[in-house]
């Protein structure tokens, strides 16, 4: 009887330490509870606005040397017949395309033109499942009433949730301004479409009015959030502004944090006169400052010197 209660005890001793994560594990988790972990960021506008005018495979390397494994193509017309090249070249370098910049330019009269088409086509080719962010141009929604800019608003968005569905990928709704760039607007449409596959990719240098109301807005973006992308922010502008030297974007990553918000994060290019891996090394530099600001150890340590 003694020795089956020894040995009762020995297990009962032993069993926090065999339920109890290893040290590994626990770097583990913190690193996945953190929002901000350089393993989460994505990096945007950074084909156009480049001034090094990169090739797809300098693109991909320079990526790697930063340590960014996600971005999302942003594009001009003379971007696109290089596209096919790109999927190849960034899957090559273990890189995740996140997302497809897709600009509904609505001069034609057709809700796509040659240039969607063309992007639409060589995902198909390539069997890239991806997300589609969508934006409208403002003429899309000129010189109509407010119900009527809704119902034009579903029924283009739903056209669009519907060919991107045949491709395997997924639409994000992108705050580029104007009436649709409006959160609302954008959560009304997707309410109407009855539809848990679209997303909002919100965009901090598209949002400098709303500083005051971010707090309230966010909550109601929430359900819908998949992307922000983050920018310094001043309420008088200029519109894009390194991080870390705004006075208002601490406080939105603090309560952007604290709202449990789980998407992806976005560093922004954005500079076009400049070298894309400069204004990225400066973003990320201002990042590593207002985390250590937020007190935020377990993203810090995520990050490392620039190669």
């Amino acid at each position: 009887m003694c020795s089956g209660l020894a040995r009762w005890l020995r297990v009962a001793l032993l069993l926090p330490a065999l339920l109890s994560p290893t040290s590994c594990d626990r770097d583990k988790s913190e690193s996945e509870m953190s929002l901000f972990a350089k393993d989460n960021l994505l990096a945007w506008c950074i084909v156009p606005y480049d001034a090094a005018a990169r090739s797809p495979e300098q693109r991909a390397r320079m990526l790697n040397d930063l340590g960014i494994t996600k971005y999302a193509y942003d594009w001009r017309a003379q971007h696109l017949p290089t596209f096919a090249e790109e999927i190849k070249t960034v899957k090559a370098h273990g890189i995740k395309l996140e997302a497809v910049w897709f600009w509904i330019d609505g001069s034609s009269g057709e809700l796509l033109d040659g240039n969607n088409w063309l992007i639409l086509e060589t995902l198909r080719k390539n069997d890239v499942h991806t997300e589609l962010w969508v934006s409208f141009n403002a003429r899309f929604f000129e010189n109509i009433s407010e119900a009527e800019k809704l119902a034009k608003g579903i029924k283009a968005v739903g056209e669009l949730h519907r060919i991107a569905a045949e491709l395997g990928c997924k639409i994000g709704l992108y705050n580029h301004g104007d009436w649709f760039g409006n959160p609302l607007n954008q959560i009304k449409i997707i309410k109407a479409l009855h539809a848990d596959d679209i997303g909002i990719i919100y965009n901090f240098h598209h949002a400098h009015n709303q500083i005051p109301a971010f707090a309230n807005l966010l909550q109601k973006m929430k359900p819908y959030l998949w992307t922000v992308n983050l920018n310094g922010m001043r309420a008088a502008g200029p519109q894009i502004l390194p991080l870390g030297q705004g006075d208002s974007e601490l406080e939105m990553l603090r309560t952007l944090r604290n709202s449990g918000f789980e998407g992806t994060i976005g560093i922004l290019g954005h500079v076009e006169e400049e070298d894309a891996k400069v204004v990225l090394e400066r973003n990320l530099s201002g990042l590593q400052t207002l985390l250590e600001k937020l007190g935020d150890q377990n993203a810090l340590r995520t990050y490392k010197p620039f190669n």
